[in-house]
Protein backbone atom coordinates (compact mmCIF):
# COMPACT_ATOMS: atom_id res chain seq x y z
CA UNK A 1 0.00 0.00 0.00
CA UNK A 2 1.42 3.46 -0.79
CA UNK A 3 1.84 5.89 1.89
CA UNK A 4 0.03 8.72 1.93
CA UNK A 5 2.82 10.75 2.63
CA UNK A 6 5.88 12.05 0.59
CA UNK A 7 8.85 10.25 1.37
CA UNK A 8 12.31 11.98 1.55
CA UNK A 9 15.84 10.03 1.27
CA UNK A 10 18.11 12.64 0.99
CA UNK A 11 20.24 15.32 3.74
CA UNK A 12 17.84 18.70 4.16
CA UNK A 13 19.84 21.58 3.22
CA UNK A 14 18.37 23.68 6.01
CA UNK A 15 19.72 26.96 8.48
CA UNK A 16 21.93 25.73 11.29
CA UNK A 17 20.79 26.13 14.86
CA UNK A 18 24.11 26.84 16.37
CA UNK A 19 25.70 27.97 20.32
CA UNK A 20 29.03 28.92 20.54
CA UNK A 21 30.37 28.81 24.34
CA UNK A 22 33.76 29.03 25.63
CA UNK A 23 36.26 31.02 28.10
CA UNK A 24 35.99 34.77 28.57
CA UNK A 25 37.71 37.11 25.98
CA UNK A 26 38.59 33.43 23.79
CA UNK A 27 36.89 34.95 20.41
CA UNK A 28 33.00 33.88 20.22
CA UNK A 29 31.60 36.66 19.21
CA UNK A 30 34.94 37.36 16.98
CA UNK A 31 34.09 34.24 15.42
CA UNK A 32 29.94 34.43 15.30
CA UNK A 33 30.92 37.81 13.10
CA UNK A 34 31.92 36.00 10.24
CA UNK A 35 29.06 34.21 9.94
CA UNK A 36 27.04 35.02 6.74
CA UNK A 37 24.77 37.80 6.50
CA UNK A 38 24.96 38.28 10.47
CA UNK A 39 23.16 40.21 12.87
CA UNK A 40 23.42 40.38 16.15
CA UNK A 41 21.35 41.21 19.49
CA UNK A 42 23.91 41.83 22.03
CA UNK A 43 21.92 41.48 25.66
CA UNK A 44 25.28 42.42 26.97
CA UNK A 45 27.54 44.90 25.05
CA UNK A 46 30.24 42.37 24.15
CA UNK A 47 30.04 43.77 20.04
CA UNK A 48 30.31 47.04 21.41
CA UNK A 49 34.16 47.47 19.80
CA UNK A 50 32.91 45.27 16.42
CA UNK A 51 32.20 46.64 13.56
CA UNK A 52 29.01 44.48 13.16
CA UNK A 53 25.41 45.23 12.35
CA UNK A 54 23.06 45.02 15.64
CA UNK A 55 19.98 45.57 17.10
CA UNK A 56 19.91 48.17 19.94
CA UNK A 57 20.42 46.36 23.29
CA UNK A 58 17.15 45.12 24.97
CA UNK A 59 16.49 46.72 28.12
CA UNK A 60 13.56 43.54 28.42
CA UNK A 61 12.66 40.50 28.11
CA UNK A 62 9.61 41.47 25.68
CA UNK A 63 11.94 44.01 24.01
CA UNK A 64 14.28 40.53 22.98
CA UNK A 65 11.29 38.65 22.14
CA UNK A 66 10.14 41.80 19.99
CA UNK A 67 13.48 42.04 18.53
CA UNK A 68 13.92 37.93 17.42
CA UNK A 69 10.00 38.49 15.75
CA UNK A 70 11.45 42.22 13.95
CA UNK A 71 14.54 39.90 12.40
CA UNK A 72 12.16 37.61 10.57
CA UNK A 73 10.73 40.20 8.34
CA UNK A 74 14.37 41.30 7.41
CA UNK A 75 16.58 39.96 5.23
CA UNK A 76 19.32 38.57 6.80
CA UNK A 77 21.64 35.49 6.65
CA UNK A 78 22.20 34.97 10.89
CA UNK A 79 21.08 35.70 14.13
CA UNK A 80 22.92 35.73 16.98
CA UNK A 81 21.81 36.70 20.10
CA UNK A 82 25.00 37.24 22.46
CA UNK A 83 24.96 35.87 25.43
CA UNK A 84 22.34 32.87 26.40
CA UNK A 85 23.25 33.83 30.12
CA UNK A 86 22.34 37.31 29.78
CA UNK A 87 19.55 36.64 28.12
CA UNK A 88 18.78 33.94 30.64
CA UNK A 89 19.05 37.00 33.12
CA UNK A 90 16.61 39.35 30.69
CA UNK A 91 14.06 35.96 31.17
CA UNK A 92 14.14 35.35 35.36
CA UNK A 93 13.95 39.90 35.85
CA UNK A 94 10.56 39.13 33.65
CA UNK A 95 9.61 36.34 35.48
CA UNK A 96 10.16 37.90 38.64
CA UNK A 97 8.68 41.05 37.76
CA UNK A 98 5.16 39.34 36.68
CA UNK A 99 5.00 37.57 39.91
CA UNK A 100 6.32 39.51 42.36
CA UNK A 101 8.92 37.62 43.39
CA UNK A 102 12.83 39.10 44.31
CA UNK A 103 14.58 36.32 42.84
CA UNK A 104 13.56 32.91 41.00
CA UNK A 105 13.69 30.91 44.46
CA UNK A 106 10.83 32.92 45.76
CA UNK A 107 8.65 30.20 43.93
CA UNK A 108 9.91 27.78 46.36
CA UNK A 109 10.55 23.83 45.43
CA UNK A 110 11.99 24.61 42.60
CA UNK A 111 8.81 25.99 40.79
CA UNK A 112 10.59 28.80 39.42
CA UNK A 113 12.70 27.22 37.66
CA UNK A 114 10.23 25.36 36.02
CA UNK A 115 8.35 28.71 34.98
CA UNK A 116 12.11 29.85 33.83
CA UNK A 117 12.15 26.81 31.36
CA UNK A 118 8.81 26.88 30.03
CA UNK A 119 9.41 30.81 28.96
CA UNK A 120 13.25 30.25 27.60
CA UNK A 121 11.84 27.47 25.44
CA UNK A 122 9.45 30.00 23.49
CA UNK A 123 12.44 31.68 22.70
CA UNK A 124 13.78 28.71 21.34
CA UNK A 125 10.45 28.69 19.26
CA UNK A 126 10.78 31.45 17.73
CA UNK A 127 14.28 30.91 16.94
CA UNK A 128 13.58 27.50 15.50
CA UNK A 129 10.15 29.46 12.92
CA UNK A 130 13.22 31.94 11.62
CA UNK A 131 15.12 28.64 10.51
CA UNK A 132 12.20 27.60 8.40
CA UNK A 133 12.46 30.86 7.01
CA UNK A 134 15.88 30.40 5.68
CA UNK A 135 18.18 32.08 8.87
CA UNK A 136 20.92 30.72 10.40
CA UNK A 137 19.98 30.92 14.39
CA UNK A 138 22.03 30.51 17.76
CA UNK A 139 23.50 31.65 21.10
CA UNK A 140 27.00 32.93 21.91
CA UNK A 141 27.67 32.12 25.69
CA UNK A 142 30.05 31.96 28.44
CA UNK A 143 31.33 28.80 30.27
CA UNK A 144 32.11 27.78 33.64
CA UNK A 145 33.50 25.07 35.52
CA UNK A 146 31.36 22.46 37.58
CA UNK A 147 32.95 19.77 39.17
CA UNK A 148 30.85 16.39 38.48
CA UNK A 149 30.71 13.27 40.44
CA UNK A 150 29.19 9.82 39.07
CA UNK A 151 28.18 7.01 41.31
CA UNK A 152 29.93 4.16 39.08
CA UNK A 153 33.31 6.53 39.46
CA UNK A 154 36.15 6.99 42.05
CA UNK A 155 36.07 10.59 42.86
CA UNK A 156 35.31 14.13 40.89
CA UNK A 157 36.39 15.88 37.90
CA UNK A 158 35.92 19.24 36.49
CA UNK A 159 33.52 19.60 33.50
CA UNK A 160 33.34 22.76 31.24
CA UNK A 161 29.42 24.02 30.38
CA UNK A 162 27.45 26.62 29.15
CA UNK A 163 26.98 29.21 32.22
CA UNK A 164 23.14 29.12 32.14
CA UNK A 165 20.64 27.35 34.91
CA UNK A 166 20.60 23.32 35.04
CA UNK A 167 17.14 23.98 33.25
CA UNK A 168 17.97 25.80 30.01
CA UNK A 169 21.24 24.34 29.20
CA UNK A 170 20.06 20.99 28.82
CA UNK A 171 17.60 22.42 26.21
CA UNK A 172 20.12 24.62 24.77
CA UNK A 173 22.32 21.51 23.98
CA UNK A 174 18.90 19.40 22.34
CA UNK A 175 18.20 22.55 20.44
CA UNK A 176 21.36 23.30 18.71
CA UNK A 177 22.74 21.51 15.65
CA UNK A 178 26.00 22.48 16.30
CA UNK A 179 27.46 23.34 19.85
CA UNK A 180 30.96 24.31 19.83
CA UNK A 181 33.44 24.67 22.96
CA UNK A 182 36.11 27.38 22.53
CA UNK A 183 39.34 27.36 24.70
CA UNK A 184 42.78 27.33 25.06
CA UNK A 185 45.22 24.17 24.41
CA UNK A 186 47.67 24.36 26.37
CA UNK A 187 50.99 22.43 24.99
CA UNK A 188 52.99 20.36 27.58
CA UNK A 189 57.04 20.13 27.00
CA UNK A 190 58.36 17.30 28.84
CA UNK A 191 61.80 17.37 30.21
CA UNK A 192 64.62 15.05 28.73
CA UNK A 193 65.34 13.54 31.71
CA UNK A 194 63.02 12.24 34.93
CA UNK A 195 64.48 14.90 36.57
CA UNK A 196 63.48 17.78 34.15
CA UNK A 197 60.67 20.16 34.74
CA UNK A 198 57.83 19.58 32.19
CA UNK A 199 57.63 23.40 30.67
CA UNK A 200 54.01 24.79 29.45
CA UNK A 201 54.45 26.41 25.86
CA UNK A 202 51.69 28.32 23.87
CA UNK A 203 48.28 28.37 24.53
CA UNK A 204 46.23 28.22 21.14
CA UNK A 205 42.79 28.53 20.46
CA UNK A 206 40.33 25.85 19.64
CA UNK A 207 37.21 24.67 19.29
CA UNK A 208 36.22 21.65 20.26
CA UNK A 209 33.05 19.69 18.09
CA UNK A 210 32.10 16.47 20.13
CA UNK A 211 31.71 15.36 23.71
CA UNK A 212 34.04 15.05 25.69
CA UNK A 213 33.92 13.76 29.58
CA UNK A 214 36.01 17.04 30.53
CA UNK A 215 33.22 19.24 27.70
CA UNK A 216 29.83 19.01 26.11
CA UNK A 217 30.15 19.58 22.38
CA UNK A 218 27.89 18.50 19.11
CA UNK A 219 27.42 18.64 15.82
CA UNK A 220 25.69 16.95 12.97
CA UNK A 221 28.00 18.01 10.22
CA UNK A 222 30.72 15.16 10.37
CA UNK A 223 33.34 17.85 11.39
CA UNK A 224 36.72 17.09 12.96
CA UNK A 225 36.97 16.19 16.81
CA UNK A 226 39.20 19.55 17.25
CA UNK A 227 40.20 22.80 14.69
CA UNK A 228 40.93 25.82 15.11
CA UNK A 229 39.08 28.45 15.75
CA UNK A 230 38.43 30.14 12.84
CA UNK A 231 35.79 30.94 10.62
CA UNK A 232 36.96 28.36 7.89
CA UNK A 233 36.91 24.98 9.67
CA UNK A 234 33.10 25.50 9.79
CA UNK A 235 32.45 27.74 6.98
CA UNK A 236 31.25 24.95 4.77
CA UNK A 237 28.45 24.03 7.68
CA UNK A 238 27.08 27.77 7.29
CA UNK A 239 27.13 28.33 3.73
CA UNK A 240 25.69 25.04 2.15
CA UNK A 241 22.54 27.00 1.45
CA UNK A 242 22.83 30.57 0.67
CA UNK A 243 21.16 32.78 2.80
CA UNK A 244 20.19 37.09 2.23
CA UNK A 245 22.90 39.42 3.23
CA UNK A 246 22.29 41.83 5.83
CA UNK A 247 22.90 45.59 5.11
CA UNK A 248 24.93 46.66 8.23
CA UNK A 249 25.52 50.66 6.93
CA UNK A 250 21.52 50.69 7.48
CA UNK A 251 21.21 48.23 9.87
CA UNK A 252 17.71 46.07 10.50
CA UNK A 253 14.61 48.25 10.40
CA UNK A 254 12.68 48.32 13.95
CA UNK A 255 9.69 50.14 12.72
CA UNK A 256 6.54 48.25 13.19
CA UNK A 257 3.65 49.15 10.21
CA UNK A 258 1.16 48.19 12.90
CA UNK A 259 2.70 48.28 16.08
CA UNK A 260 -0.17 47.76 17.98
CA UNK A 261 -3.36 47.38 15.86
CA UNK A 262 -2.82 42.93 15.75
CA UNK A 263 -2.26 42.75 19.51
CA UNK A 264 -5.06 40.40 21.64
CA UNK A 265 -7.18 42.02 23.81
CA UNK A 266 -5.55 41.48 27.26
CA UNK A 267 -7.44 42.44 30.65
CA UNK A 268 -6.73 45.33 32.27
CA UNK A 269 -4.07 46.52 34.29
CA UNK A 270 -3.31 44.05 37.46
CA UNK A 271 -3.79 45.85 40.66
CA UNK A 272 -0.46 46.65 42.67
CA UNK A 273 -1.29 46.77 46.44
CA UNK A 274 -0.21 49.15 48.35
CA UNK A 275 2.09 47.91 51.15
CA UNK A 276 3.37 51.68 52.44
CA UNK A 277 3.09 52.95 56.05
CA UNK A 278 -0.52 54.25 57.36
CA UNK A 279 0.93 57.43 58.05
CA UNK A 280 3.44 59.88 56.47
CA UNK A 281 6.44 61.81 58.41
CA UNK A 282 5.91 64.36 60.29
CA UNK A 283 6.23 67.65 58.19
CA UNK A 284 9.19 69.58 58.60
CA UNK A 285 10.48 73.34 57.25
CA UNK A 286 12.30 72.61 53.85
CA UNK A 287 16.02 73.87 53.96
CA UNK A 288 16.57 77.02 52.35
CA UNK A 289 18.26 76.06 48.31
CA UNK A 290 21.47 78.54 49.95
CA UNK A 291 22.28 75.64 52.50
CA UNK A 292 22.07 72.70 49.88
CA UNK A 293 24.60 70.23 49.78
CA UNK A 294 26.28 69.22 45.99
CA UNK A 295 24.46 65.55 46.94
CA UNK A 296 20.99 67.49 47.43
CA UNK A 297 21.35 69.40 44.69
CA UNK A 298 22.30 66.57 42.27
CA UNK A 299 19.21 64.71 43.39
CA UNK A 300 16.72 67.31 41.97
CA UNK A 301 18.28 67.20 38.65
CA UNK A 302 16.22 65.66 35.80
CA UNK A 303 16.63 62.79 34.96
CA UNK A 304 15.54 61.15 31.41
CA UNK A 305 12.76 58.26 31.00
CA UNK A 306 15.54 56.55 29.34
CA UNK A 307 18.20 56.44 32.30
CA UNK A 308 15.62 55.81 35.00
CA UNK A 309 13.75 53.15 33.20
CA UNK A 310 15.26 52.16 30.43
CA UNK A 311 13.39 48.87 29.70
CA UNK A 312 10.42 51.30 29.92
CA UNK A 313 11.16 53.88 27.37
CA UNK A 314 12.23 50.85 25.14
CA UNK A 315 8.98 49.30 24.89
CA UNK A 316 7.73 52.61 24.62
CA UNK A 317 9.75 53.48 21.50
CA UNK A 318 9.29 49.59 19.78
CA UNK A 319 5.41 49.87 20.28
CA UNK A 320 5.26 53.64 19.31
CA UNK A 321 3.64 54.64 22.49
CA UNK A 322 4.00 58.39 23.08
CA UNK A 323 4.99 59.91 27.16
CA UNK A 324 1.30 61.81 28.04
CA UNK A 325 0.00 58.48 26.67
CA UNK A 326 1.22 56.46 29.23
CA UNK A 327 0.51 58.90 31.95
CA UNK A 328 -2.91 58.59 30.68
CA UNK A 329 -3.04 54.82 30.86
CA UNK A 330 -1.88 55.48 34.42
CA UNK A 331 -4.30 58.10 35.50
CA UNK A 332 -7.81 56.34 34.11
CA UNK A 333 -6.49 53.41 36.33
CA UNK A 334 -6.29 56.00 39.43
CA UNK A 335 -3.03 54.91 40.50
CA UNK A 336 -1.63 58.40 39.90
CA UNK A 337 -2.07 61.95 38.61
CA UNK A 338 -1.81 62.23 34.99
CA UNK A 339 0.79 65.47 34.92
CA UNK A 340 2.79 63.36 37.54
CA UNK A 341 5.95 62.61 35.53
CA UNK A 342 6.66 59.28 34.82
CA UNK A 343 10.30 59.37 36.03
CA UNK A 344 8.73 60.09 39.74
CA UNK A 345 7.11 56.69 39.34
CA UNK A 346 7.70 53.84 42.30
CA UNK A 347 10.17 51.37 40.31
CA UNK A 348 8.59 48.89 41.50
CA UNK A 349 5.32 49.65 39.95
CA UNK A 350 7.02 50.38 36.75
CA UNK A 351 8.71 47.03 36.55
CA UNK A 352 5.67 44.77 37.80
CA UNK A 353 3.12 46.74 36.44
CA UNK A 354 3.86 48.48 33.51
CA UNK A 355 6.72 46.59 31.95
CA UNK A 356 5.36 43.09 33.41
CA UNK A 357 1.94 43.48 31.73
CA UNK A 358 2.92 46.09 28.49
CA UNK A 359 0.35 44.19 26.48
CA UNK A 360 -2.19 45.13 28.53
CA UNK A 361 -0.69 48.53 28.86
CA UNK A 362 -0.39 48.94 24.99
CA UNK A 363 -4.38 47.37 24.73
CA UNK A 364 -5.88 50.23 27.29
CA UNK A 365 -3.74 53.31 25.53
CA UNK A 366 -4.94 51.86 21.74
CA UNK A 367 -8.24 51.90 23.35
CA UNK A 368 -7.91 55.06 24.77
CA UNK A 369 -7.09 56.43 21.21
CA UNK A 370 -9.92 55.09 19.53
CA UNK A 371 -12.23 57.13 22.00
Amino acid sequence: MASRYHLEGSAKNKPVKFVIYGTEGIGKSTLASKLPGVVFIDTEGSTDYMTVCRYPRPQSWDILMDMVDDAGQQHLGTLVIDTADWAERLCVDALCAARGWKGIEDAGYGKGYVYLKEKFGQLLDKLTSLQDKGINVGFTAHAQLRKVEHPEETGAYDHWEMKVSKQVGPMLKEWADLLLFCNYKTMVIHGKTPMDKNKIAGGKRVMYTTHNPIWDAKNRFNLPEELPLDYEGIRAVFERHTPAQATPAAGPDFAHAEPMENEPPQEELPAVPFTGPETGPALTEPKPEAEWTEEEKASVQPVSLADKFPDLAQLMEASGVQYSEVQAAVSSRGYFPGDMPIEMYPADFVKGCLVAAWDSVKNLILEMRRK
